[in-house]
């Protein structure tokens, strides 16, 4: 009963914790996110034996930004792997400088707009320019896209401003921020719930503690495929 449009995000301590994790959920979920906050808890290492030896589909969210030279080496190790999806930083040179390094491989390179635990408060206080976190999401995926981004990265509150653009048109949105309805939003400001986010153009949402601190995490999943497959979740943007 899996749903690839469900990528559960394993934020969790270590490798062990995480492919325990996927053991548990079994055949719920195929698709994972694995990012920073495992990279040195065999987070690299999990990646690659979920895919190899459980045929699971790789999310990996490193978020990376340097100068471009750094980046094109970064991604190009990354690549051999030929995992599913990559995130760097939205901008433009770095997005470029990914494509290149990616090469040949599948993987699919995202660009990070705006983090979903961001409001405009905490623009502020990164020097970012002014505007609205929806208007700066927007002229950072169209800058990314036309540099070469495969996708965008953007909270569920700008899917449908993403989608409609003429340069996402066959390009990916993947959306954080998402909490079935009357979770706890936890450290996300720009939250909506499943069916709300894949209605906006979403391909892809991103889930993590409301499925792997549940209870019963099997249910909790199962219960957000049961949603991305409601009528609430027709997607009229496409």
């Amino acid at each position: 009963m899996s749903d690839d449009r469900l990528i559960l995000a394993l934020d969790l301590p270590d490798a062990l914790a995480g492919l325990e994790m996927a053991n548990r959920l079994g055949d719920t979920v195929n698709f994972y996110k694995i990012g920073l906050g495992m990279l040195t808890g065999g987070g690299l290492a999990l990646a690659n034996e979920l895919k190899d030896e459980h045929g699971k589909r790789i999310f990996l969210d490193m978020k990376l930004f340097d100068i471009g030279a750094t980046i094109e080496a970064a991604v190009r190790g990354i690549a051999r792997f030929n995992h599913d999806f990559l995130t760097v930083h939205g901008d433009p040179y770095v997005v470029r400088a990914a494509a290149e390094g990616r090469g040949g491989a599948d993987t699919k390179i995202l660009a990070v707009t705006i983090l979903t635990s961001l409001d405009r408060a905490d623009m502020d206080d990164a020097c970012i320019k002014d505007g609205s976190p929806a208007d700066l999401v927007v002229e950072r995926a169209t800058r990314a896209l036309e540099a070469g981004a495969d996708g965008v990265i953007c909270s569920p509150h700008e899917a449908a401003l993403v989608r409609a653009l003429p340069e996402a048109e066959g390009r990916l949105i993947v959306t954080p921020g998402v909490r079935p309805a009357g979770g706890d939003a936890g450290d996300q400001k720009r939250v909506m719930t499943p069916a709300e986010a894949v209605a906006d153009g979403a391909d892809h949402i991103v889930v993590g503690r409301p499925i792997w601190r549940a209870d019963d995490p099997v249910a909790a999943a199962k219960a957000i495929i049961t949603e991305l497959n409601s009528p609430q979740a027709h997607t009229p943007n496409r």
